[in-house]
């Protein structure tokens, strides 16, 4: 029994001291190709143009040459799916959002697991929300806007980007928060098509991501009544935040974050986890995520991100449920 236990430690030690150079090795010889971040999103958009930002940056740490592959359909199952199924090597990632937290209460019949079959890498960046009104609409700060909301419920509208996407939630969060305020959803193919019909009036509201509402508050064109990050914006430093407008603990946000396939080996997931933070420290990426109100992220570790990943599932996969949400 003595020789038995002996020859079994004998070989989980010869094993063990084999892995460890296997490991090096991996480590030592990755990438040795090119690596794709599938981005579920349309090419142009603002999570299409941050993953380039990032893919770039890698590109030029690395020494190897990241490329971003855009491949849309059902929200963002159909990109998602293809990276839960694709080898197990290092060479395809998920560039994605906000929108994975929400996948499984949206979707009954998923062919993956948005916890499961993936290994989150690096939280890269938050966007905080703007909620925008037209300019016809009477209520000049955030107050008086609950209060004409609470005084006729189901008489105004607001719009979203999409059934079930980022402004959808943040919408439905606050008006969950403001007491359960009644107000139309109106979906759009995105938020462009929306912003014409908040300035003509035909919406009353949009709580849009910051990144895509900024212009036309400072243009006077919407008029901005508050904004969700914790601290003013200095795009904007006449917007107050939630809190400061009368609604303190609202917090809503779309964030970027790279995903690996589960299984990935890692010491890849570390390596990559350790370029990303290097490069969103980079001042010209902080510089462009800035300009498009991305608060950037260079301290996460796969562990922490996983952890952000799972209390933002906590947060919203109750709220999909109890409003109903169904994709668009």
């Amino acid at each position: 029994m003595v020789q038995v236990r002996r020859r079994a430690f004998l070989q989980l030690s010869t094993s063990l001291g084999l892995a460890a150079p296997a490991l090096a090795n991996a480590r030592d010889a990755w990438p040795n190709q090119p690596v794709r971040f599938i981005c579920p999103f349309a090419a142009g958009g603002p999570t299409d143009v941050a993953a380039r930002l990032v893919a770039d940056g890698l590109s030029n740490t690395l020494s190897q040459r990241f490329v971003v592959e855009n491949r849309t359909g059902s929200g963002v199952v159909v990109g998602t799916e293809a990276v839960a199924k694709s080898a197990k090597d290092g060479y395809t990632f998920l560039y994605s959002t906000v929108a994975h937290s929400v996948l499984r209460p949206l979707f009954s019949n998923l062919s993956f697991d948005p916890v499961g079959d993936f290994q989150p890498v690096a939280l890269v960046g938050v966007i905080p929300m703007l909620l925008m009104v037209n300019n016809n609409v009477p209520a000049k700060s955030l107050k008086e806007l609950m209060e004409l909301f609470r005084a006729s419920p189901g008489k105004y509208d607001y719009g979203s980007s999409g059934a079930g996407g980022a402004v959808h939630l943040a919408t439905e969060l606050f008006l969950h928060q403001a007491g359960g305020l009644k107000v139309n959803h109106i979906p759009y193919r995105g938020s462009a098509p929306a912003i014409p019909d908040l300035l003509n009036g035909n919406l009353t509201m949009f709580l849009n991501v910051a990144s895509d509402g900024v212009a036309s508050v400072q243009r006077g064109t919407t008029r901005g009544l508050a904004i969700s990050s914790a601290r003013r914006m200095p795009q904007l430093p006449d917007v107050p935040t939630f809190g400061e407008a009368g609604l303190p603990g609202y917090e809503a946000y779309t964030w970027h974050m790279l995903f690996a396939p589960a299984g990935t080996p890692p010491e890849i997931v570390r390596m990559l986890n350790e370029s990303v933070n290097k490069v969103m420290r980079e001042d010209r990426v902080r510089q462009r995520f800035s300009e498009m109100t991305i608060e950037t992220r260079s301290d996460t570790t796969p562990e922490t991100a996983a952890r952000w990943l799972q209390s933002e599932m906590v947060k919203w996969e109750p709220l999909v449920k109890a409003a109903g949400i169904t994709p668009s």
